[in-house]
């Protein structure tokens, strides 16, 4: 009979999605008695003062019995966010020129504005009467 300790849960099928300094794994693997689960796993890449790097993981593991309520929450959950905010990233922690590329569209924004009232008093001095001539 094979000993507890030395069963290791082999990988049947692996997913992994890179998302800046995070890595998700979603990997099948199978029970001792020959079914399949998933497990998602999140790794984050940190730095040493010493330049050396390092990653802290964080695991779920996910069972056939869950999966359905588990997909309906997460698509609820991912539809609510989308819903209320759009799927536009708005943190200033994920782009740290979000400031000044706001600033600059406000300013394109006003320079278009600006040059369109400029094309309208262009239209607007127009005579059409001398055309003929």
């Amino acid at each position: 009979m094979e000993n507890q300790n030395e069963f290791s849960a082999e990988e049947i099928f692996s997913k992994a999605l890179r998302a800046g300094r995070r890595t998700y794994f979603f990997d099948v693997r199978e029970t001792k008695a020959g079914d399949y689960y998933l497990t998602i796993t999140e790794s984050k890449k940190f730095t040493n003062e010493d330049g050396t790097f390092y990653y802290k993981k964080h695991k779920i593991y996910l069972y056939k019995e869950d999966f359905d309520e588990f997909k309906n929450s997460l698509n609820e959950t991912c539809n609510f966010i989308i819903d209320e905010k759009g799927s536009e990233v708005i943190s200033e922690k994920h782009d740290k020129d979000f400031d000044s590329k706001k600033e600059k569209e406000k300013e394109e924004e006003k320079s278009s504005d600006s040059e369109n009232t400029d094309e309208e008093k262009d239209i607007a001095d127009v005579d059409f009467e001398n055309d003929d001539q």
